[in-house]
């Protein structure tokens, strides 16, 4: 574990906290101790910062259509689906009790859509940014805006009865998801977010989160390959990584 400016560290057991400090924002994220016990590799890491949500610039859109390409031209572009990341995901959501034939991995669906010529959706900046480290790392990553998160966020599985919105979607059936819950509830999950804390044009703060079932290795370099391309292409300002596990 390191130290960051502006976030203050704790590890108790096999959680650890972040907590981003500030005049009007706080923001903890926290592994639970009973999906830890089940998907014993779980590690995420926590990148936040300041961002402008407008359109994606030109250099953006092309390396999304560079990613593209590049599975594109692959053998058998299909293998990708195969990937140790996306098979780590995969386990994971049957541990958890989860059909991930049903309810897919986020970076999954992503290259799914790839493989099939769709390309990535075009959204914004930030959006654009997420989707494409998560097609690069073959991991899922969760997007929020810190202005809608209400107190400390947990990342655990879902509980019977519990369902939230999906951007763009219908009702998710959250039980046996891996999730992100915050006081309120759930609220965005390895699979799809939700629109309560959803980023959009009017974002000011935003907190990502990349979702790792196989452990650590690696997460530092998505990290800071996240904060990047936000500072390159989002205007992103203090941006802090933190990896959880």
């Amino acid at each position: 574990m390191f130290a960051i400016p502006g976030l203050l560290a704790i590890e108790c057991g096999m959680h650890q906290h972040i907590e981003a400090r500030g005049a009007a924002t706080k923001v903890t994220v926290t592994i639970d101790a009973g999906l830890k016990k089940k998907c014993p590799r779980t590690a995420l890491a926590c990148v936040t910062g300041r961002v402008e949500a407008g359109a994606s610039p030109a250099a953006l859109l092309e390396e999304m259509k560079m990613r593209e390409n590049e599975i594109q031209k692959l053998p058998f572009p299909r293998g990708v689906l195969a990937s140790p990341q996306v098979e780590a995901t995969r386990a994971a959501y049957k541990a958890l009790g989860k059909d991930p034939s049903r309810y897919r991995g986020s970076a999954e669906a992503l290259l799914r859509r790839m493989v099939a010529g769709k390309g990535l959706p075009e959204i914004n900046a930030v959006v654009d940014v997420i989707n494409l480290v998560s097609v690069e790392s073959r991991l899922p990553v969760g997007l929020y805006d810190v202005g809608h998160v209400v107190g400390e966020i947990v990342f655990r599985a879902g509980r019977a009865g519990e369902t939230y919105k999906g951007i763009g979607k219908y009702d998710l059936n959250l039980e046996g998801l891996p999730l992100f819950a915050d006081t309120v509830g759930p609220h965005g999950s390895a699979t799809s977010d939700s629109e309560r804390t959803m980023v959009t044009s009017a974002t000011k703060q935003v907190l990502a989160i990349i979702v790792s079932f196989s452990g650590a290795e690696g997460l530092e370099r998505w990290a800071q390959r996240m904060a990047a391309l936000l500072t390159q292409h989002a205007a992103g300002q203090n941006v802090e990584i933190q990896i959880i596990q």
